[in-house]
């Protein structure tokens, strides 16, 4: 009898199919820890992101600076295809580091080295939905300006770092919504091509503001027949639910 209640007591071995179940099990586990840990991480740097400088004060210093460069222009120039180019990207770069350069020399009082300066007007661009000028401290401005239907929407900023020549630009600030992929466009284009770079921008800006305007009207024109409605950040995926109705 002594020997019967032992065998009871020892517990059943497992059976590969049992096995197999719990190492499925843990596999999983570990999958939704690791994606919980990658949320959290995320949720901090977005904590940070907000708890420094915020949007809209960005947003307010930079648009004051473009209206300012803006305002100081002795000319401004609409490009319009061809017009627009890698030549004449270089040459905007220029004249960024010209009055780089110049405002460099007033503060040291350098009277005598600045004739030997090329006066450069004060000029902004116009290309499509873009205004481009130069900024003080070596820097290019790109002013995106997106609509709808005919009808204007917000501004965004791209500031581009311009150190030398020799040196690719970088971004250096801008307003841009932080999810849409501003630095696997500067990694992909701006090292490579500077002009592809602003026209690609250019175009995520917009096709973003299409969208998110799209999903508006929805709302506005169909929201009574929709029980509910999600979509992402990007408006890239929208998911709705009809509501119910009694035939």
């Amino acid at each position: 009898m002594q020997q019967v209640d032992q065998l009871k007591e020892r517990p059943a071995p497992l059976n590969m199919g049992e096995v197999n179940f719990s190492q499925a099990e843990d596999v999983r586990l570990e999958t939704t820890r690791a994606r919980f840990s990658n949320i959290l991480k995320r949720h901090g740097d977005l904590t940070e992101r907000l708890s420094r400088d915020s949007d809209k004060s960005v947003f307010e210093r930079l648009q004051r600076e473009f209206e300012a460069a803006h305002a100081s222009q002795t000319q401004e120039v609409c490009l319009d295809g061809e017009q627009w180019n890698d030549g004449l990207l270089a040459t905007i770069r220029e004249r960024v580091h010209m009055e780089a350069e110049r405002k460099v020399m007033q503060l040291q009082g350098d009277s005598a080295a600045m004739p030997n300066l090329t006066f450069y007007e004060k000029i902004t661009y116009r290309v499509g939905n873009k205004m481009i000028c130069c900024l003080d401290g070596a820097r290019l401005g790109i002013q995106y300006e997106t609509s709808y239907a005919g009808e204007p929407c917000e501004l965004f900023h791209c500031v581009l770092e311009t150190k030398s020549f020799l040196e690719k630009m970088t971004v250096l600030e801008h307003t841009i919504p932080f999810f849409l992929p501003i630095r696997e466009a500067e990694n992909e284009y701006l090292s490579l091509n500077a002009m592809k770079f602003i026209d690609h921008v250019g175009d995520l800006l917009q096709a973003y503001v299409d969208r998110r305007e799209q999903v508006r009207l929805i709302k506005e024109l169909y929201g009574n027949q929709m029980g509910e409605l999600y979509c992402s950040l990007t408006y890239h995926m929208v998911e709705f639910v009809l509501a119910d109705f009694d035939w």
